[in-house]
């Protein structure tokens, strides 16, 4: 196996773990910058607001670690099917799967550690240009000192780079199943029999779905008496999304089926609606990531706004105070949507990744299909359908998941002021997600699709 398997291979790894690094150091910097800019005594006054805003940055920080571990994982996963063959081999001559293992999830650590200095010098320079044109352009206080460094910062470099590490080894979980006789073969994904055979991961994610459900249920009507019942939907919803992560190999498909209908009866279309469902792991690693990087950017929107009307609800008589709570909470709801907004890019680059992994490794069935006289254009048109169908079914299934997680958050916590209530959208966000995800679904077909197109039919078919 080569060592790191190509920079084409890694690159979403390196890029993801740059965009976390980036996050973390950003907001760990900004938050000293932030403290000094407000308190005239620097440190020896600011140790509470400061711990106030850090707090703050981590729940975003481990928001944005988790979607990336995530894609990482998926990443990883679709690799090693890539490889099925080269790891048969090392097996044939003796390797063990645990050393295989190691192998793949210490090029993680290598292509975590890289990206993640990579985005941690990208913070220092952010930081260190916000510091040397603020005071000038009248953004921060002049004659103050800014702490250009932080200790925390470094860790996020490690923390960065130790989850890139451990979703390589989650992702390659399946090198214990490559048997040495896979040898003879070439990649191959699980067929849709074998991934629903799968008892122990699908029973899993049916009893962490239903047992979410029903802690949401509860909390709703728990926050009819009192606000603390949000601590147990917060934790049914922990569950429920968990249960919709592991089992995405029983939950997309069938939307994929669904948003298949969409792409027309020619063969073209076909082709593209039967691809995306034939292989239902590669379909669903590259389709859960976006899937929560619009639930978490939606239920934040959904929950800050619904928040807003139920506050203004249970404030009517007092005009004033209603009017300062609305210019705050517009402000605050603006702010944590864009905070959350960084882990649907992360999830975005996840799913071109996989898209484009997936037509690298599916150079055989281009090529026969351009010898049985598909045109390059057929074959360019198929993998931008199949990008279009992925993400159409990503966007529906988690604006519709972050409206229902955003309504009961809110509903929880204020249900007892203002009883049941309808949830509020901001359609202006959810036109922009959708906006974003048909954007995606453009860019992330292009460089796959010019891909495809450029795989001869001879040198194709001439794959072992």
């Amino acid at each position: 196996m080569k060592a790191g398997g190509g920079i084409r291979e890694h690159a979403a790894t390196v890029v993801v773990a740059a965009l976390g690094s980036l996050f973390a150091g950003t907001l760990i910097l900004f938050t000293g910058v932030l403290g000094a800019a407000l308190d005239p005594a620097l440190i020896e006054g600011s140790g509470t607001f400061k711990l106030t805003l850090l707090v703050v940055s981590f729940v975003f920080i481990v928001i944005a670690l988790y979607v990336g571990a995530i894609v990482t994982a998926n990443t990883f996963a679709t690799i090693i099917a890539g490889r099925t063959r080269t790891i048969a081999l090392l097996r044939l001559v003796g390797a063990t799967s645990a050393g295989v293992r190691r192998r793949v999830a210490a090029e993680g650590l290598v292509m975590g550690a890289l990206g993640a200095v990579i985005g941690f010098a990208l913070a220092e320079a952010l930081c260190a240009a916000a510091v040397a044109i603020g005071p000038g352009a009248g953004w921060l206080p002049q004659g103050r000192e800014y702490p250009l460094f932080d200790p925390l910062a470094l860790g996020a470099v490690v923390v960065v780079a130790l989850t890139t590490w451990a979703a390589a080894w989650a992702g390659s979980r399946r090198v214990g199943t490559v048997s040495p006789i896979a040898a003879t073969g070439a990649s191959v994904e699980l067929r849709p029999e074998e991934s629903r055979g799968r008892t122990a991961r699908t029973v899993w994610a049916i009893v962490l779905m239903a047992l979410g459900a029903c802690c949401m249920a509860l909390g709703v009507v728990l926050g009819l008496m009192a606000p603390l019942a949000l601590l147990v939907s917060f934790f049914g919803g922990l569950l429920s999304f968990t249960g919709i992560a592991i089992g995405a190999h029983l939950v997309m498909p069938p939307l994929l089926r669904l948003t298949g209908r969409l792409l027309g009866r020619g063969p073209t279309g076909a082709l593209a609606a039967a691809n995306a469902v034939r292989a239902p792991e590669r379909s669903s690693r590259s389709t859960i990531g976006l899937v929560i990087g619009v639930t978490l950017v939606t239920m934040f929107a959904v929950a800050l706004e619904s928040y807003r009307t139920m506050t203004l609800a249970a404030f009517a008589n007092d005009p004033v105070l209603a009017a300062e709570l609305d210019s705050t909470l517009s402000i605050t709801t603006g702010v944590f949507t864009g905070l959350v907004g960084f882990s649907a890019v992360i999830a975005a680059v996840g799913l071109i990744n996989t898209l484009s992994l997936s037509v690298l490794q599916r150079g055989r069935e281009l090529g026969l299909l351009r010898a049985l006289g598909f045109t390059g254009g057929q074959v360019r048109g198929m993998v931008m359908l199949e990008s279009a169908q992925m993400t159409v079914a990503a966007l529906g299934f988690g604006i519709l998941l972050g409206v229902f997680y955003g309504w009961v958050a809110a509903q929880t916590l204020l249900g007892s002021q203002v009883g049941l209530m309808a949830p509020t959208i901001p359609w202006p966000i959810v036109a922009g997600v959708v906006v974003f995800g048909v954007a995606l679904a453009l860019g992330a077909a292009v460089a796959p699709a010019r891909r495809a197109i450029r795989v001869s039919p001879v040198a194709a078919l001439a794959i072992d």
